[in-house]
């Protein structure tokens, strides 16, 4: 089913390692692609990629998302190339702006969208096998670039978008979108159409841009105190990483989050909610936050998750990564959504998730 994806390592493993079983499973029952999120501590992207490609066969394989300017061109570009020829082209390199707040306090520039444009273009000159003399752009001075003057390699491109800048820039030069968590349906609609609009402003085919919605599945048939994590937790998180730009986004009420943030429990918490919070404190923010903030998700039986899931395509996307659960975790959602999946309706998608569907 390439249609559909999730995360390896969602949330916050205790060993990378737990990957290669998730993998397995995961090509079991029948999810066509294997996304991989950054978070600086055991979750290197470059890593993850190389051992999901090693364990697997089918999977389409895409960083989601990993950022330009953490490492040198030219290693960024080889290891694209490498994960390219080692899954026989099951591979995207998915970027993304990453967290502005973290930058900072790790002295990394904040990223913008000219330098993602120039990285991109950089980046297929040099698997087109050139050398490039004398880059003088956005992402900033190089004497040399270069990699193999025999390579001739079609390697997609992806972004993480948020904002309209984002999304036009994923219409003029990414084949791949993936959109943000906790996107209500009007967002992921509009999302969609300024993505392809922009498309075909740059002279673009629009479905050539595969487009991917995020959107956390978890069943009431998981635990308690595990559903709050994976819900609540993971709200507030990227509430505390950017909540404005969530909130604006998606119309909510900014009043609400002023209130979230003033809260002595939310203010006085250190550390990331989805990784360290307790029970307690997160049945606590499930009271303080506004329950429709958590309506854009896949909850409840796992036949209804299934039939939120299949809903998310009546709205422009070409795939669905269920997120925030492990493939054992998703697998009632899976069984059930084979129940109801439409026959001939996603024929032709390919496995590597930033592919556009094969021509008939």
């Amino acid at each position: 089913m390439n249609e559909l994806g999730c995360y390896t390592l969602a949330g916050a493993p205790k060993s990378p390692a737990d990957l290669i079983g998730e993998v397995k499973s995961a090509q079991e029952l029948g999810l066509g692609s294997a996304f991989i999120s950054e978070r600086f501590n055991i979750k290197e992207a470059a890593v993850l990629s190389g051992a999901v490609g090693a364990v697997s066969t089918t999977h389409g394989i895409a960083t989601a998302a990993t950022n330009h300017n953490t490492r040198h061109p030219v290693v960024t570009a080889a290891s694209a190339t490498t994960m390219h020829r080692l899954t026989g082209g099951r591979f995207t390199l998915g970027l993304g702006r990453g967290v502005d707040l973290m930058f900072d306090a790790y002295g990394l520039p904040r990223i913008t969208t000219a330098q993602v444009e120039d990285f991109v273009g950089v980046l297929r000159r040099l698997f087109r096998g050139e050398m490039i003399l004398g880059h003088d752009g956005p992402i900033g001075k190089y004497p040399v670039l270069r990699l193999d003057p025999s390579f001739d390699e079609d390697i997609p491109i992806g972004f993480t978008a948020f904002g309209p800048n984002s999304l036009r820039l994923c219409g003029r030069v990414m084949d791949m979108v993936v959109l943000h968590t906790y996107f209500t349906d009007e967002t992921v609609t509009r999302a969609v159409q300024t993505a392809r609009k922009a498309a075909e402003e740059a002279g673009r085919d629009p479905a050539a841009v595969r487009i991917w919605s995020c959107y956390a599945t978890i069943h009431d048939g998981l635990p308690d105190d595990l559903r709050l994590k994976k819900t609540v937790g993971r709200l507030a998180t990227y509430l505390q990483g950017y909540g404005d730009l969530l909130v604006r986004t998606n119309g909510w009420d900014p009043a609400a989050l002023a209130r979230f943030r003033a809260d002595e429990v939310v203010s006085g918490f250190k550390g990331a909610f989805d990784a360290t919070a307790d029970t307690a404190t997160l049945e606590h923010i499930a009271g303080i936050l506004p329950a429709e903030w958590f309506e854009p998700a896949a909850t409840g039986s796992p036949e209804r998750c299934a039939e939120r899931v299949l809903r998310q395509f009546d709205l422009g996307v070409d795939g669905v990564i269920m997120h925030g659960a492990t493939p054992d975790e998703l697998a009632p959602v899976i069984r059930a959504y084979r129940g109801i999946r439409p026959a001939g309706r996603f024929d032709g998608l390919l496995p590597n998730p930033g592919r556009a569907k094969a021509a008939a």
